[in-house]
């Protein structure tokens, strides 16, 4: 994998959620933040999703680099949430590595359960 250097933890493993923490209650609209590898982002941006139990989607929109995204260090995001609230009472928040290239062993990504 070129994008894990040696004994170093896998892409996926290095982005930090820090809102909305694992199992958080949120609302019709959250604001999503954290921080990721460079290489996580394409154009300084990357998609974010949320389902609910049941797995729909209810809400699509991309996370956007807070600082320079050229690099491998870790890069500050943001998303802004909005969705109708679900027929469900939990789901999950998805961020997902930006894939230009549309090759599956490039994919990535982080799963975060909610609650609504």
């Amino acid at each position: 994998n070129t994008d894990v250097p040696s004994g170093s933890q896998p892409l996926h493993e290095r982005v930090t959620v820090t809102s909305p923490k694992s199992g958080a209650t949120v609302g019709k609209t959250f604001v999503v933040a954290g921080s990721a590898p460079g290489n996580w982002f394409f154009e300084a941006s990357f998609p974010v999703q949320v389902i609910d139990k049941d797995g729909n989607k209810i809400a699509s929109t991309f996370a956007t680099a807070q600082g320079d995204w050229m690099t491998e260090d870790y890069v500050p995001f943001i998303a802004n949430i909005t969705f109708a609230p679900p027929s469900t009472a939990t789901g999950m928040l998805i961020l997902q590595k930006d894939n230009p290239s549309g090759e599956p062993q490039n994919d990535a990504n982080v799963l975060v359960p909610v609650k609504f």
